[in-house]
C-alpha cells in the first residue's frame, strides 16, 4: 500500500472531522479533563484488528506476540472486561484460526470476541467450531448490547451484513440504553479507493435505533480515526499485523461511564514512531 495512499487518506480524514457537528465531544474528548478516579467506568474493552496470521513475509507471530503483550499490560493497568479482534485474524488460510487462537489470543487474561474478516475465509461451521459461536453473534455485557456481524464469505467477498441478523439483535436490545455494533468492512464509502462496500439499508437500519452509539471497524489498516453518517461514529483502529498500513501498531480503547459517556482513544502500541515529536 502507497504512502501516497495513506497521506491522502490521513488528510481527507482530517478534513471530514474538522467540519464534524458538536456531537464528537461526546465520543472523543468529552472527558478528557476528568481524572481517571473521578470516573465510575461500566465497562472498558479493547478492539484490535487486522493480525494477518500467516501473511508470508511478515513478522506475523512477533505481530502477535506483541498484541497479546500489550493488552495483557493496558488490562494489568486498568482492568479491560474484554478484547474484541475485528476481522482479518489469519491471511487466506481458514485452517490456521484454530492455531491464532489457541497459541495467542487464549493468552489474553480477559475473555475475547471475534469477528469473521475478508481475509478468514470461514463458513458458520468453521467459525463456530473454533470459537464456540457463529459468524453473526450478538451478547450483552453490564448492560450494554454488541452486535458482532459478518461482512464477508470463504471467498473473501466484501459484502453487506445480514440485515435481517442485524434487525433481530438490534430489537433484542432496543430497550438497553447503548448498543455497539462491530464489522470488519465498513457499509458505506467515506475516502476515494477505499476497499470497502455501499450498504444504504444497512445504514438506515443502524440510524433507526438511537441506542446504536457506534460502529467499529477494521480492514483499512491506514485509518484510525472516526467517520460519520448522519450523526453516527464509524471508528477504525489501524492495524495490528500485516504488510501494510499506519506506520505504527496498536488497537483502540472505549470506556462506557455509569452516566453513560463514552470515551474512546487510539493506542499508538508499538510507539514506532513516536507521533507529533517536536524539537525545537
Amino acid at each position: 500500500m502507497s504512502n501516497r495512499r495513506f497521506f491522502i487518506k490521513s488528510s481527507l480524514a482530517s478534513i471530514v472531522l474538522a467540519g464534524l457537528s458538536p456531537a464528537v465531544p461526546v465520543l472523543s474528548a468529552e472527558l478528557a479533563d476528568e481524572l481517571p478516579e473521578k470516573r465510575t467506568v461500566k465497562l472498558r474493552f479493547a478492539i484490535a484488528s487486522d493480525g494477518h496470521y500467516g501473511q508470508p513475509k511478515t513478522d506475523y507471530k512477533r505481530d502477535h506476540d506483541n498484541i497479546i503483550g500489550w493488552l495483557n499490560q493496558s488490562h494489568d493497568q486498568s482492568p479491560l472486561d474484554f478484547v474484541i479482534i475485528n476481522g482479518d485474524l489469519v491471511h487466506d488460510r481458514p485452517e490456521l484460526l484454530s492455531e491464532v487462537k489457541n497459541n495467542y489470543f487464549d493468552k489474553l487474561k480477559v475473555p475475547f470476541y471475534a469477528v469473521p474478516g475478508n481475509h478468514d475465509h470461514a463458513d458458520t461451521a468453521t467459525w463456530k467450531n473454533v470459537f464456540g459461536y457463529e459468524d453473526n453473534f450478538s451478547f450483552e455485557k453490564n448492560g450494554i448490547g454488541f452486535v458482532l456481524v459478518n461482512t464477508s464469505d470463504v471467498k473473501g467477498t466484501y459484502r453487506c451484513p445480514d440485515n435481517v441478523f442485524l434487525k433481530q439483535a438490534l430489537d433484542q436490545f432496543k430497550n438497553l440504553q447503548t448498543v455497539f455494533v462491530v464489522m470488519h468492512i465498513p457499509p458505506h464509502f467515506w475516502v476515494p479507493e477505499s476497499p470497502f462496500v455501499e450498504c444504504p439499508d444497512t445504514i438506515k437500519l443502524l440510524h433507526d435505533y438511537t441506542n446504536v452509539k457506534a460502529v467499529f471497524h477494521g480492514h483499512d489498516h491506514s485509518l484510525d480515526a472516526v467517520f460519520y453518517t448522519a450523526k453516527l461514529p464509524h471508528f477504525f483502529d489501524a492495524h495490528f499485523g500485516g504488510s501494510w498500513g499506519t506506520t505504527y501498531k496498536g488497537y483502540r480503547i472505549v470506556e462506557v461511564n455509569e452516566d453513560g459517556k463514552i470515551l474512546t482513544h487510539q493506542v499508538n502500541a508499538s510507539q514506532v514512531p513516536v507521533l507529533n515529536e517536536t524539537k525545537l
